[in-house]
């Protein structure tokens, strides 16, 4: 049976820059750039230069100990000095560094000078609660200010957080809490979503009664749910009151660069999730200098990353890489379609959002209920959109570009993972655009696909997506796990290259595409087909709105396709619309698409960050254990 994964979708448009856009971009020319970055070392030492450090590197990467490799060896730095201190001495100091708002439609906005007086605040409490360098504290907390503070307090300290995104229920905080040995949790009365208050401090009691490290909880009181003071435990404290009077000058930890920064679990296909463990100079840089080379940030843009800070996203691209550029981020706490489908789009003219950075999923759910929301108010003032978490089928694509961006807008469609730290495969506001593909690996960036023996397969043929070399804002190792970080990640394929678990193929002009997860390729008929492309193709089609298939065991052809559709709103799967979607995948996608059963759903089991999650779907259908389900939304 061959390797390759067959390519069935072809997409043949191109969007060219906008001159405006080329005008005033950083980085004007792509192919210069992506000639410059050959000199991977060369490359991210010039980018290192733009942050101040307390002594500069001896090395600028160490791959004597492969895979575990080292950036900016023996370099001193701080990234909270870098996010925080560095601006309040320059015109920054009273401009808005973090603007949060909600669904309920409150806001809190916080300057350069007010977010380092509580960060230092926040950094001399946790000191006087005993946390010290290379120490962990967890974070169960909503999308609020308190927690984008709360992790630049550990960062000033030197200690390490570790944040368990808040739709996690009791089994995922314990197991989270106790790998980490965290010594405090930082937890809130409550998260609002869709209209309701979700009590989290209940949820963190209950996990609590498992998680012997923990000596100190910090209540946050975010909703006002009610909580008397009177039943706080002797180990719980209110935020305000762990904070009142404390000291708003705490020096900063002298970090080395390979100092560890922060765990972030992601999850295992079995087993436990990985604690991913990134460190401090790498990871600074690398997150920094892809957030202003794809997105173009300039003076006076108004940032917004939709994503949860509980995922790597909000981790690299709504905290860290906005603030280390002296802009201002937008924090939304809510559901892109409460109270309404308008929810977004209303934000981004009340505001005048500049650079908006969001996941495929979340654009496919706000496609359902058709054009009128974009159109009912005025996104004129945004300049850049993105796309994160997953590949971006060429239809929401077109319709993000159309409806939200009028035409003029390009699309930054970004891959990489919470292992990688920094996007790693994007696109330049100056480079052409192909809807569906995420361009070419970044400046500074050596990746390829491969076969099972490590060989480049030919342009157009599917096979394994690689990094050739390392990259700094690389995860160093999996937390207390070093044989399953080699295991995992470097061993899978010959040559001592990263394999990335996606399947991928290189067009002719270089651009290259994701497939889908290498463990979810369909093998039919001694093809092996991509389940991004299949469901693509169902997408294509006029009423369905989301698509997620996977292989079905068949005695003739070795699977064949089952999906499972979500249709626009009113339509229900009748024998003549099967039908219709049976001839319209094959014209889409040749005869090789063999199609078993279609299930018409209202959910799709998906990640919390917007992932779908098919080996759920292929446990149930196989009546197998579900494996790690502590990232499954529902």
């Amino acid at each position: 049976m061959s390797k390759d994964t067959s390519v069935l979708l072809d997409e043949k448009r191109l969007f060219k820059p906008d001159y405006h856009l080329v005008e005033e971009a950083h980085i004007k020319n792509w192919e210069a750039e992506l000639e410059k970055g050959k000199d991977i070392e060369k490359y991210w030492e010039e980018k290192a230069h733009q942050f101040e450090w307390f002594k500069k590197w001896d090395k600028v990467l160490d791959e004597s100990k492969k895979p575990f490799y080292q950036w900016f060896v023996n370099g001193k730095i701080n990234l909270c000095y870098n996010a925080v201190d560095r601006w309040i001495n320059t015109d920054k100091r009273n401009q808005v560094a973090i603007l949060y708002t909600n669904e309920r439609g409150e806001e809190i906005k916080l300057t350069y000078y007010e977010l380092y007086r509580e960060v230092n605040k926040m950094a001399s409490a946790l000191k006087n609660l005993g946390i010290k360098k290379g120490d962990t504290v967890s974070m169960y907390l909503p999308m609020c200010p308190e927690l984008l503070i709360s992790m630049l307090g550990c960062t000033r300290i030197g200690a390490l957080h570790s944040v368990v995104y808040s739709g996690l229920s009791v089994g995922g905080l314990v197991e989270r809490i106790n790998d980490s040995k965290a010594k405090v949790l930082l937890t809130a009365d409550g998260t609002y979503r869709r209209g309701k208050i979700i009590d989290l401090k209940k949820i963190a009691d209950e996990a609590l009664l498992q998680c012997p490290t923990i000596e100190t909880v910090v209540l946050v009181r975010h909703t006002g749910n009610p909580i008397k003071i009177s039943e706080l435990s002797g180990r719980e404290i209110l935020y305000t009151t762990l904070l009142e009077g404390e000291n708003e000058l705490c020096p900063v930890e002298e970090m080395d660069a390979e100092d560890p920064l922060f765990i972030l679990y992601t999850s295992g296909s079995t087993g436990k999730p990985k604690g991913v463990l990134h460190t401090t100079g790498g990871y600074m840089v690398g997150v920094a200098t892809t957030l202003q080379n794809v997105f173009d940030i300039h003076n006076g843009d108004l940032w917004w990353c939709t994503g949860d800070i509980g995922w790597i996203t909000g981790h690299s691209y709504l905290i860290y890489g906005p603030l280390l550029l002296g802009t201002t981020t937008l924090v939304y706490e809510g559901a892109p379609d409460y109270p309404d489908p308008g929810a977004w789009w209303k934000i981004v003219e009340k505001y005048g959002v500049t650079k908006l950075y969001t996941a495929p999923t979340a654009i496919r759910h706000l496609m359902r209920y058709g054009n009128k929301y974009p159109q009912l108010y005025d996104l004129s003032s945004l300049k850049i959109l993105g796309s994160v978490g997953e590949p971006i089928n060429p239809e929401a694509w077109m319709w993000f570009y159309k409806n939200v961006g009028k035409e003029k807008i390009p699309i930054m469609d970004t891959w990489w993972q919470t292992e990688t730290g920094m996007h790693m495969i994007a696109p330049l506001p100056v480079s052409p655009l192909k809807p569906g593909s995420p361009t070419r690996a970044l400046p500074g960036i050596e990746m390829d696909v491969v076969d099972e023996k490590g060989q480049r397969v030919p342009p157009g043929k599917g096979g394994y997506l690689v990094i050739k070399k390392p990259w700094p804002a690389m995860l160093r190792t999996l937390y207390k796990e070093e044989e399953r970080y080699e295991d995992t990640y470097w061993k899978q394929i010959p040559g001592g290259v990263y394999m990335a678990g996606d399947m991928a193929r290189i067009d002719e002009d270089g651009y290259i595409w994701i497939q889908g997860r290498s463990d979810d390729v369909l093998k039919i008929a001694g093809h092996r087909i991509g389940t991004s492309e299949v469901e693509s193709a169902f997408v294509s089609h006029p009423l369905v709105v989301e698509a997620a298939v996977i292989g079905k065991s068949d005695p003739i052809k070795g699977q064949v396709i089952k999906s499972f559709l979500i249709l626009k709103e009113g339509h229900k799967l009748n024998t003549a619309l099967i039908e219709d979607l049976q001839k319209h995948v094959r014209y889409e996608m040749g005869p090789v698409a063999v199609l078993g059963e279609m299930v018409q759903v209202n959910k799709l089991p998906k990640t919390r960050s917007g992932k779908i999650m098919r080996r759920i779907l292929r446990a149930q259908e196989e009546g197998k254990d579900l494996g790690d389900t502590s990232t499954l939304e529902d």
